[in-house]
């Protein structure tokens, strides 16, 4: 993972379903066609107008942990864990009371889910298991929740994911249009919450070429979106 911080910090994913081929078989599918695609056609899907609407969302709450320092709302502090806060509290009501909550004022993106939508899809993640709920690891936003775009990260829309496989580790960005925001899985410290942007030039000028988003490096998956999204 990009991180100044040692190894320790990585954000550990132990594969329990035999995913370390992931990124190789990843090469051989066209674009559209993900190794992540659920087994069945997803119950939900979004129509363009609100895809734009929950990524701009998605981004927006993510940008606010970096701005303003993580909520304490935020609760599983890894780079799955990231994901799983900014689509969850995406998908949330938006009322007054979540704004005092979350800090967050004016300037929102549009509301333009169904609350019947928003239901059916918080904290509803799928698990290789087949069981539903709040929590799911990395590979599993991966394998069961999302579809592949490319090993283009210039093909990354806001909300989109940057997956690297590593085989004992995995890694998880959040695209946001201009860069990428993760977390590095290490424990908060003194001055550092694990937080991390940077943008799509610095990613590809990594010193540790395994992290850098790019088509020749092998522990690069590629782009994943996630599958209710347009």
């Amino acid at each position: 993972m990009p991180t100044a911080q040692p190894r320790r910090h990585f954000c550990r994913m132990l594969v329990a379903l035999g995913v370390a081929g992931l990124a190789a078989r990843t090469h051989a599918l066209p674009v559209g066609v993900g190794a992540g695609m659920p087994s069945s056609s997803p119950a939900i899907r979004l129509d363009a107008t609100q895809s734009r609407a929950l990524r701009a969302w998605i981004v927006r709450i993510a940008v606010e942990q970096i701005r303003r320092g993580p909520t304490p709302r935020w609760t599983h502090r890894d780079c799955a864990g990231f994901v799983r806060f900014a689509v969850a509290e995406a998908l949330a009501e938006h009322d007054a009371r979540w704004r005092r909550a979350m800090g967050i004022g004016s300037r929102l993106p549009p509301d333009l889910i169904p609350e019947e939508t928003r239901l059916a899809l918080r904290h509803r993640w799928k698990r290789p298991d087949g069981s539903e709920g709040a929590y799911v690891s990395a590979i599993g936003l991966i394998q069961e929740n999302s579809v592949w775009v490319s090993r283009d990260a210039r093909q990354a829309r806001p909300g989109d994911l940057l997956f690297f496989d590593q085989g004992a580790e995995q890694h998880l960005m959040l695209w946001t249009g201009r860069g990428a925001i993760y977390h590095n899985g290490s424990p908060p410290t003194p001055g550092d919450n694990g937080l991390r942007t940077a943008t799509l030039p610095a990613l590809l000028q990594w010193n540790d070429t395994r992290w850098r988003p790019e088509a020749g490096n092998p522990n690069f998956a590629g782009v994943f979106s996630l599958v209710f999204l347009s």
